[in-house]
């Protein structure tokens, strides 16, 4: 007999199934919902890190370059007929227009699109001072000079209107701003180094003549204030008795007038001291070459004129820079040795912008070369002509040469980061003033003239320093309380603590850091003997207070819950800090002669500032704590109780079972609470911010504060210009601390993996 389905029951079977299905579907949502959440953290992540790797990218690329125009200058402004020996060529910022001096002594400016002439000004009167015979050119490229065949020296310098019309089209009138003549002597100078000095009139001139002879002259103007008037003093000097005048081939003079540098033949150097313009002293005598055959053929001065740029005829070139020596005397010394050209070197312009310059060779070979990093980042190769002249242009995006029958050649350069590479960012480097090569970090200076110092070291030095000192404090205070929380604290009282140690990790880092620097730090700096004796003394009343504790009677103890007498080491501890800063002035007196920080710099040779890793450590380490704390104890919980149980039946004390068992059970979870409390540390910012001095250096006293990345990138980035060197820099210091924190996880996972698969068997 059949049995035809109840209605009811299909109802009911239905209405299941729709409840069935409805839950299905939101199953299957909430699983699409989760997974296209954390695959688009993913995508965010790898496009963070895609962005941050793009703009690091340009610190790595090589100059490019490319010959912009090439002609030849067919007449001479002069007569508009042959052309005349070229001896000087400049350009302004925007490359646009050339300037050419001839040997006549006529200044043109010329297109370097097409080779055009725009305008042209006769600086020499021929009959009254004679013929162009040499140039000069300051390490600014703003300030220039000739000196002629009857004794003169003509100083001038260039100008360049810009105007902009209606349709913001460019127009550049050049200008040049002649100055008085000097006379030096009724000599033809063959060769001169010259400078301008503080005041308009004054000037010193170091110069050969054709017959052989080294005279130094000076000009030295003074402001009379009471007299409303000024004091010229003409003063010449003959130093041919000093040095052989026909081997030298280049001078030079600094632009603080304090020194005359002369190249010779025989590979020399002679330095004259003209502080005393009345008496110039030969302070050294240096040998710049290692052979005597071949001689110093050109020297200058980059940027701010204290390096000296020196190349020889056997296409070396070098830089020197003064250091003093034992007796603290300033020694010209060899700092960097740059990629040689094939033959002797002839020319040299440098960088009015950073630390680089231009040089050329006989062969017409030019180098394009930056000091920092010691390197050629371009070479021209010429058509075997020497060239007369050579400049940079003033942006360092091109240089201008031009030869004997009066070819000029015109090249751009794209060379945005040339002072980076991975010496300089992570390398020793030797910067100009220093005694030795150096991790520095500096990354501005009041002057165009400063050198940027951008070695990423220090601050994965202080990274890493401060990540110590505060897991120094963290780990020891975290993991301990984890394990007495959790084994042997009763649950009531695990219940209130746990939850008043996880809302540590809610306060605002930035509020720790404040309260670190401004409180904390001046606070810890007056009772620091205290806070020294501390480690002694504390440990040491607790180490009695437990023994005493041994001796109390059973029947007392036992009315006791289980954990409950770790309470009453609360006010013992604070009993031993009111100790020690009550004897903090003794302590100081016995302990360190009265004054701890004397004491240090003085035996130990060690800097006390206030605001140190000391200091970094507890506030870092206070925020720090909770984290670490709240996973060691949850994996310290997790333990199965059948461990402890047995342990416990098998006669081990409680502390021998949190120590033997289960902490090795529970050491993936505590090792990863370490992990992602090192992850916290190395990422810091604001309190590592305001709670150190933030001096990149590279020291692990914790004395000494430390600069970290992440503080670093905090301080710079508003005064990084947008795409500059600075900006870039700061994304590879951001790439380098995601990078560091990839790679410490992952070999944590790891870790972790491998030890929870070793205790997952007890």
């Amino acid at each position: 007999m059949s049995s035809t389905p109840n209605i009811k029951d299909l109802n009911n079977k239905a209405i299941k199934q729709k409840v069935v299905d409805k839950r299905m579907f939101y199953d299957k949502l909430a699983t699409g919902v989760v997974a296209a959440g954390g695959v688009g953290i993913i995508i965010c992540i790898v496009a963070i890190l895609f962005f941050i790797g793009i703009e690091t990218l340009p610190l790595w690329q090589s100059a490019n370059t490319e010959l912009a125009n090439t002609f030849t200058v067919e007449k001479a402004p002069s007569d508009f007929g042959k052309t005349s020996n070229i001896l000087l060529v400049g350009t302004e910022e925007y490359t646009e227009i050339a300037f050419l001096l001839d040997q006549q002594g006529v200044a043109s400016f010329v297109s370097l699109k097409d080779g055009s002439l725009v305008s042209e000004v006769h600086l020499v009167n021929q009959e009254e001072e004679g013929e162009v015979t040499s140039t000069f050119t300051s390490d600014n490229n703003k300030e220039y000079a000739i000196a002629t065949s009857l004794g003169w020296i003509i100083p001038f310098s260039l100008k360049y209107n810009i105007t902009f019309d209606e349709n913001n089209d460019r127009t550049i009138l050049p200008q040049i701003i002649k100055s008085d003549p000097i006379k030096v002597g009724d000599e033809s100078v063959k060769l001169f180094g010259f400078q301008k000095g503080e005041y308009g009139g004054s000037s010193v001139t170091a110069y050969v003549t054709d017959t052989n002879k080294f005279i130094f002259h000076s000009i030295a103007v003074s402001d009379d204030e009471f007299m409303d008037q000024e004091e010229s003093i003409t003063n010449s000097v003959d130093l041919t008795d000093q040095v052989n005048p026909e081997s030298i081939q280049t001078i030079e003079i600094d632009s603080f007038l304090n020194n005359v540098y002369a190249g010779t033949s025989d590979g020399k150097i002679y330095n004259w001291n003209i502080r005393n313009k009345f008496n110039p002293e030969l302070q050294e005598v240096i040998t710049a070459t290692s052979n005597p055959k071949t001689g110093v053929t050109s020297l200058g001065l980059l940027i701010g004129s204290r390096s000296l740029f020196v190349g020889d005829s056997d296409g070396n070139i070098s830089v020197w820079f003064p250091i003093g020596n034992a007796q603290g005397k300033p020694v010209l010394t060899r700092v960097h040795e740059m990629p040689k050209l094939e033959s002797t070197v002839t020319g040299f312009a440098n960088s009015p912008r950073d630390r680089g310059f231009v040089a050329n060779d006989d062969q017409g070979n030019v180098g394009v070369y930056h000091t920092t990093t010691q390197t050629r980042q371009a070479l021209f190769n010429g058509e075997g002509k020497d060239y007369n002249s050579i400049t940079f242009a003033p942006r360092a995006n091109g240089v201008v040469v031009v030869d004997k029958d009066g070819k000029v050649n015109h090249w751009s350069i794209d060379n945005p980061h040339p002072e980076t590479n991975f010496k300089t960012l992570f390398g020793k480097v030797w910067y100009e003033g220093y005694s030795d090569p150096e991790y520095v970090w500096q990354s501005t200076g009041g002057t165009d003239e400063f050198e940027p110092k951008f070695s990423l070291t220090p601050l994965i030095y202080g990274t890493l320093k401060g990540a110590f000192y505060a897991l120094l404090f963290a780990i020891p205070l975290a993991i301990l309380s984890a394990i007495c929380v959790s084994q042997f604290m009763h649950p009531n009282h695990r219940n209130k603590i746990k939850p008043i140690i996880e809302i540590m990790a809610a306060l605002p880092s930035v509020v720790l850091g404040f309260f670190a620097g401004l409180w904390l730090a001046p606070k810890f700096e007056k009772i620091f003997p205290a806070v020294f004796a501390m480690f002694v003394v504390i440990p040491l009343i607790t180490i009695i207070a437990v023994f005493i504790w041994q001796k109390v009677p059973v029947t007392i103890k036992g009315k006791l819950r289980i954990g409950t007498e770790l309470y009453f080491l609360i006010p013992i501890i604070i009993v031993g800090i009111l100790i020690c800063l009550g004897l903090n002035t003794s302590i100081e007196g016995v302990l360190f002669g009265g004054d701890y920080k004397t004491w240090f710099y003085e035996v130990l040779g060690i800097q006390y500032d206030q605001r140190n890793a000391l200091i970094v450590g507890f506030a870092m380490g206070f925020a720090v704590i909770p984290i670490i704390f709240t996973i060691s104890e949850d994996a310290l919980s997790s333990v199965p109780n059948n461990l402890t149980s047995g342990s416990l039946a098998l006669g081990a004390s409680r502390w021998q079972t949190a120590i033997n068992i289960v902490l090795p059970s529970a050491s993936p979870g505590i090792f990863s609470a370490v992990m992602i409390g090192l992850g916290r540390a190395v990422g810091e910012t604001m309190i590592v911010l305001m709670a150190t001095g933030n001096t990149p250096v590279m020291d692990w006293s914790f004395f000494n504060g430390f600069r970290a990345l992440s503080a670093n990138i905090a301080v710079e980035l508003p005064e990084a210009p947008h795409g500059g060197t600075l900006y870039r820099i700061l994304f590879l210091a951001a790439l380098i601390l995601f990078f560091f924190t990839f790679l410490l996880n992952t070999l944590a996972e790891i870790l972790r993996q491998r030890l929870r698969k070793k205790y997952g068997q007890l």
